[in-house]
């Protein structure tokens, strides 16, 4: 469904990257891939493996903070391939102090950080992805349910990814015009090196598994399935959403943590979970 497809995916990690899920199922079906890396370390990790399972895809720098490698990175994809038509933003990040203790104790700086790199980069992405999507195109970017409903610990990310789901529609109001769709998608807790610096990560993935209506955890390829379909023209008529794939956990109307995890949600008096 994505033969013909030319699509760069940013975030990749490893290989239990989310991102790393949704690149192999956009290149089971077609697709030709462009990679993003941030520094030497993680190119490595990223050439890896494009060159075992992706090889021919292509791989280029970009620090998302920096306004100047994300318009560098387009131009490198205009001049490689012309046109674009999707785009898939897996980029956050907390500083792990702030994943844990009390959100009222967040430093602006912080603050003003998790923001920029989980919410803004995806606006200055998508500015520069747009250009080259003359025949329209689709953007997809990364959330979970804490966007919504307070999950103890969360804390500021929870904030930016609200942001971020905010930014999503109002990005589908502005490129719509353009034939341009712009959606999320909300996992489930997964495993992944960026979720293992959440604190009571275990808890969570134990929580989703006892309440949610399919009383399972959800799998890298299974966000990775859900994200071709949206950059697929199958889901030609939808855009502006944030679609769950959790299991159902997001339909449930009581506490986030379950009974048995309240003693443990609420930080004590000096800003530490109990």
């Amino acid at each position: 469904m994505l033969s013909g497809k030319r699509g760069v995916v940013l975030g990749v990690a490893n290989e239990r990257s989310i991102a790393w899920g949704c690149a192999k199922a956009c290149a089971e079906h077609g697709a030709c891939l462009a990679f993003t890396y941030l520094g030497d370390a993680q190119k490595k990790r990223v050439s890896r493996l494009i060159e075992s399972e992706l090889p021919g895809s292509l791989l280029f720098p970009c620090d998302v903070a920096r306004d100047e490698d994300i318009i560098s990175l387009f131009s490198s994809i205009a001049d490689a391939w012309g046109t674009l038509d999707f785009v898939i933003h897996s980029v956050a990040f907390a500083h792990r102090e702030d994943l844990g203790g009390a959100f009222v104790k967040t430093p602006r700086s912080n603050f003003l950080l998790a923001l920029d790199i989980s919410a803004y980069s995806f606006v200055a992405v998508a500015r520069e992805a747009s250009r080259l999507m003359t025949q329209g195109g689709a953007i997809v970017t990364m959330s979970y349910f804490g966007a919504e409903k307070v999950v103890p610990r969360y804390n500021v990310m929870g904030v930016a990814k609200a942001a971020l789901e905010a930014c999503v529609r109002y990005l589908a109001y502005d490129l719509g015009p353009a034939g341009i769709r712009v959606n999320c998608v909300s996992a489930g807790p997964i495993r992944t090196l960026s979720s293992s610096a959440i604190p009571g990560m275990k808890h969570m993935l134990d929580i989703v598994e006892k309440w949610a209506p399919l009383q399972r955890n959800v799998t890298q390829e299974e966000v990775g399935r859900t994200t071709a379909f949206l950059v697929s023209d199958l889901s030609a008529g939808i855009t502006g959403e944030v679609i769950h794939v959790d299991s159902g956990y997001n339909i449930l109307g009581f506490t986030a943590l379950g009974e048995e995890g309240k003693e443990n949600a609420r930080p004590d008096e000096n800003g530490a979970a109990s």
